[in-house]
């Protein structure tokens, strides 16, 4: 089984995907190393990644660069991080899925439903207690890879996306 996702994540579009994702997060470690209180957010793709919030164009050039060959030198830690949507969607969905359990057979009054509350709180909590070290572990296993390979940054463009401030990071393999 862990074979045959190893061989589906190494996809080519998948792949291109989990490595900006990885650099993606390594340039937004390397950006809160160099100046710790700063609001910022990424979004990557085949073609590269997003981010988004306010920082110079050749700071994050150079945070990218940075990130880039700290990757390559064998950093993988700086390919997670605490803050990315794997984390809150596995949250999301253990929480979710363990209230729902909770809830099954409960009736259909409304008496009965409230009953359940408490034990549906119990286990969301349970399920988000589960799901801080499993989101971790799917974003290195799954939706990061810390290995660049050939990946290389070819441009860091200022952009917007409404009245939001961003670049766009386009790289290529």
């Amino acid at each position: 089984m862990t074979t045959n996702l190893s061989a589906v994540l190494e996809i080519p579009p998948l792949s291109s995907i989990r490595r900006n994702h990885a650099l993606e997060h390594a340039t937004l470690h390397v950006l809160v190393e160099r100046q710790r209180r700063r609001w910022l957010a990424g979004h990557s793709g085949t073609q590269g990644f997003w981010i988004i919030g306010e920082v110079a164009t050749d700071e994050l050039e150079s945070a990218a660069h940075e990130a880039l060959q700290r990757l390559r030198n064998g950093e993988a830690g700086l390919a997670v991080h605490p803050n990315c949507g794997t984390n809150f969607a596995t949250a999301g969905l253990l929480a979710g899925g363990f209230a729902a359990l909770a809830m099954l057979g409960s009736g259909r009054r409304l008496r009965d439903q409230f009953e359940r509350l408490p034990t549906a709180i119990t286990l969301g909590m349970l399920g988000l207690v589960v799901a801080q070290p499993l989101g971790l572990l799917l974003q290195e296993k799954v939706t990061t890879s810390a290995h660049p390979g050939t990946l290389e940054i070819v441009a860091v463009l200022p952009k917007a996306l409404g009245s939001l401030p961003a670049h766009r990071v386009i790289t290529r393999f």
